[in-house]
């Protein structure tokens, strides 16, 4: 029902099963993400099955109903409509026996590759915040062959959030590195393995990667088995990831120096400490044997330091505010969903750059003025705007394109769309042939157009085929913004609200009237010079509003 339409809800069915219909009797309505719409029946017949609930989501060229004769056998069909039909389901079927003898081939491969006498242990990546998902090894403070102690610092990690310390939780010997500096490694991914010297890493590598290769649906299963059995956790697995901390309070009671009074502290934390001017004996360390790690550092205050003379502030007294968190979830509209593709598409698919003028407004609002006292209907700034853009696109028609992929469109005609705000989301009906039309033909138009979308009586040949966008927030006291380009235009003029503002002329500072436009450009098919050349003769126009009535 429309270009961009993937899928419609059912507003409401005109009619119920078993009613007559004859060929241009209208079913029910249906709301695409652009309007509500009639769906109409070509069929004479009775209406036999309704597939879709009111408010129901379909997709295009999904099944509503079936029409035919009264007392037909539609169990056929409706084993195409459910189930896509015997040979379909047999095909299923047959699928599903295949996946299930690869699954079970699989579980055996895996059950082959035996773990239990390897000396030795996964590091995988842990997840060191809520939005993490992989991970960038900044630095190997380790390499392979080096013998490691349970708190030594294996490596820095740069998260999405900051840069972290990846603490070894076990004793053994660093046998495989599995990710080189510089790389990004998923969250659970492989790090490295610890174990005894001569342990047999490779098995417990092999059988890591066809874990993974099982999917979530066989890890589940072994989940749910491993629990029944209730086996040790010692040999329950032989993976490990980010351990949780041990106590803090019994790791402060240990001493953070050696025999030979050194201070243990990583790498990152010694740095950062330097950096801040710390005294690294004032600093308590919350890390295994009272190691000094990064958020020690970060947390230090030298107040608070051992020894310290001063004492710390009092802590402000502040009253307790009681409040209660709560949220709704709302289904998101036909119309949201397409305007949340759509401009998503743009604007990662298409390079935007942002073109600003300023245009003295004082005459256009003398000219409105007399327009006004004439006009049938009233005329608005944004009705100067969109025949002043329609007249400049005529001198500059490297701007009214499109960009098509392997082709790039020069429109020869002019048709503007004027974005319209209702109340779930935007449309952008289309003003046709905008260039031949007076202002008071294009305010009566727009003012038509505005109407259909807020009242969602649109149809196709309203909101298709436009070759230029108008975008105007204006009214709502915004002095500036930018617009994302409207697929498939090339170019949008976002329009800001007309603001008194002190010019300089003839030498003296007087008041006068700013608005401010913004052209987004594809910069695919227009380039800075055009849009630059095309603003110029908008802000002419404008200026002088005269020459748009020639």
């Amino acid at each position: 029902m429309s270009d961009t339409m993937e899928e419609g809800v059912i507003a409401s069915w005109l009619v119920k099963e078993g009613d007559t219909i004859k060929s241009g009797d209208i079913l029910a309505e249906v709301e695409t993400d652009k309007a509500t719409m009639e769906l109409e029946s070509y069929e004479d017949g009775t209406l036999l099955y309704i597939g879709v609930k009111e408010n129901d989501s379909v997709p295009v060229d999904g099944i509503l109903a079936i029409v035919g004769e009264e007392g037909e056998d539609i169990s056929e069909l409706l084993k195409e409509a459910e189930g896509g039909g015997d040979k379909k389901s047999d095909d299923k079927a047959k699928a599903k026996d295949s996946k299930e003898e690869t699954a079970s081939s699989e579980e055996e491969s895996d059950e082959a590759v035996d773990t239990s006498d390897i000396a030795a242990e996964l590091v995988l990546m842990p997840k060191m915040s809520d939005t993490m998902q992989e991970g960038v090894i900044a630095a190997w403070l380790m390499k392979e062959g080096d013998k490691v102690s349970s708190g030594d610092i294996l490596a820095e990690v740069e998260t999405d959030k900051a840069t972290m310390e990846l603490e070894s939780y076990e004793d053994g010997v660093l046998l495989y590195i599995g990710a080189k500096e510089g790389d990004s490694v998923p969250v659970d991914g492989v790090l490295a393995i610890i174990g005894e010297k001569d342990a047999d890493f490779k098995a417990l590598l092999k059988a890591h990667e066809a874990k993974s290769k099982g999917g979530s649906k066989k890890d589940e299963k072994s989940e749910g088995k491993s629990e029944d059995k209730a086996k040790p956790a010692d040999d329950s697995k032989k993976e490990t990831g980010a351990k949780p901390e041990s106590n803090l309070e019994k790791e402060k009671s240990q001493q953070s120096n050696d025999a030979d009074g050194r201070i243990k502290i990583s790498p990152l934390a010694k740095k950062i400490a330097e950096e801040k001017g710390f005294k690294l004996s004032d600093i308590e360390g919350s890390g295994d044997n009272g190691r000094i790690v990064k958020r020690d550092v970060e947390n230090h205050k030298p107040s608070e330091a051992k020894g310290s003379e001063e004492a710390a502030p009092a802590a402000a007294s502040l009253p307790q505010v009681v409040g209660e968190e709560s949220y709704e979830d709302v289904k998101v509209s036909q119309m949201r969903k397409t305007i949340a593709k759509r401009l998503a598409e743009s604007k990662f698919t298409a390079p935007h750059f942002y073109l600003t003028m300023e245009i003295n407004m004082d005459r256009a609002i003398e000219a409105r003025k007399s327009l006004n006292e004439i006009s049938p209907v009233k005329i608005s700034f944004n009705d100067l705007v969109i025949k002043a853009a329609a007249a400049a696109l005529r001198k500059h028609p490297k701007v009214n394109v499109s960009w098509r992929g392997d082709t790039m469109r020069l429109n020869h005609h002019i048709n503007i769309g004027v974005a319209v705000a209702v109340d779930e989301g935007l449309l952008v009906p289309v003003v046709r042939f905008a260039d031949n039309k007076s202002l008071s033909h294009i305010a009566a138009e727009v003012k038509d157009l505005g109407g259909k979308a807020k009242n969602k009586q649109l149809q196709p040949k309203d909101w298709e085929g436009s070759t230029f966008t108008i975008s105007n927030l204006g009214m709502f006291g915004i002095d500036e913004f930018t617009a994302i380009v409207n697929p498939p235009d090339a170019c949008i003029l976002a329009v800001g609200g007309i603001k008194q503002t002190p010019i300089v002329k003839d030498g003296l500072i007087v008041p006068g009237n700013l608005m401010k436009v913004t052209l987004s450009c594809d910069h695919r098919a227009v380039d800075g010079a055009v849009g630059s050349a095309f603003l110029q003769t908008l802000k002419n126009l404008l200026e002088d509003p005269v020459r748009i009535l020639i």
